[in-house]
C-alpha cells in the first residue's frame, strides 16, 4: 500500500510543501521507519540552480522556525550543490539536478515506501 500525506507527520509534509512552494521540482518523501537508525524520513527536493536551491533551503528553513521547528544541523548552504536540513526526525536534501543524479538516494533507499505529491494536490489544506 503506497502512503499518502496523512501518513506523514505534518511537518515533513509541510518541508515537502515548501520545497514546491519554492518551485522545487522532483519532490519525494521517503519513509526511512523500520530501515534507518539515523532518521524516519527523507524529503527530497531539487532546484534549477545553486540559488534556486539555496533559495528553497532557506525558505524551508525559514518558514518552519515560524512553527518553532528548527534544523538541529545545516550542511552545503553556501555551495548549493547539495544542502541537507537536518531535523533529526526527518532530514530534507535539496540537490542541483547534477548532484541527485549522481548520489541517487532514491535508488540508495529504493526499499522505503515513498509518496510523490502532484504538484497540482498543493500546498495541502
Amino acid at each position: 500500500m503506497q502512503p499518502d500525506a496523512a501518513d506523514f507527520p505534518a511537518e515533513v509534509t509541510q518541508a515537502a510543501d515548501l520545497a514546491l512552494e519554492s518551485k522545487g521540482h522532483g519532490v519525494l518523501i521517503l519513509d526511512l521507519r523500520g530501515i534507518s537508525t539515523a532518521t524516519d524520513y527523507f524529503v527530497l527536493a531539487s532546484g534549477t540552480s545553486d540559488v534556486q536551491v539555496k533559495a528553497i533551503a532557506e525558505h524551508v528553513v525559514d518558514e518552519l522556525k515560524k512553527e518553532n521547528v528548527r534544523p538541529a544541523h545545516v550542511e552545503g548552504l553556501s555551495g548549493g550543490r547539495w544542502v541537507l536540513l537536518d531535523y533529526i526526525d526527518f532530514v530534507v536534501h535539496v540537490f542541483h539536478p547534477q548532484s541527485r543524479d549522481f548520489y541517487q538516494l532514491e535508488n540508495l533507499w529504493g526499499d522505503a515506501p515513498r509518496w510523490e505529491p502532484e504538484q497540482e494536490s498543493w500546498p495541502l489544506q
